[in-house]
């Protein structure tokens, strides 16, 4: 499996995973506001689960509380599924940012969907799309924008 972290390519400074507890104790200012962890893996099935570790292994690191963990397992393995499943990526990226101890996870695929992606309403005997309906109730907000290499999108939410 591939999956590597990615340098900061954005302004804020990285604290390592295993400070992060010291520095939100001590006010460790611009550094806690900003955790940040990215990987990317194959597009394929199998790497949902992969994902769903990733995400689960950085949150714990990063001392959330079970409840922020559970949510963001579900809402990751969500846009993870849906990404696999709906576009012709080659693999996906996953990037987890923290700011002022809210947690924004960005799912990022490669291109080639159908469709936006929307949480719709389905019928009781539909065995699927419900995904979006699930990440809209756990997380405090949600979207879709362009990838800004323009090939692809990435679905990000935000949980507290």
């Amino acid at each position: 499996m591939l999956a590597r972290s990615y340098p900061d390519s954005h302004s804020c400074r990285v604290a390592p995973s295993y400070e992060a507890l010291r520095l939100g104790r001590s006010g460790g200012g611009f550094l806690t506001r900003c955790l940040q962890d990215a990987f990317h893996l194959p597009a394929l099935s199998t790497s949902v689960a992969e994902a769903r570790r990733l995400v689960l292994t950085r949150l714990r690191d990063w001392e959330f509380d079970q409840e922020v963990r559970d949510n963001a397992e579900l809402v990751v393995s969500e846009l993870f599924t849906n990404a696999v499943r709906h576009t012709s990526s080659d693999e996906v990226r996953c990037e987890l940012r923290v700011y002022g101890g809210r947690l924004r996870l960005e799912v990022a695929d490669q291109g080639c969907a159908r469709t936006e992606p929307r949480a719709r309403l389905v019928s009781a005997d539909q065995e699927g799309g419900r995904g979006l309906m699930l990440v809209e109730a756990l997380s405090t907000s949600w979207g879709v924008r362009t990838h800004p290499s323009g090939r692809g999108r990435v679905v990000w939410a935000y949980l507290s």
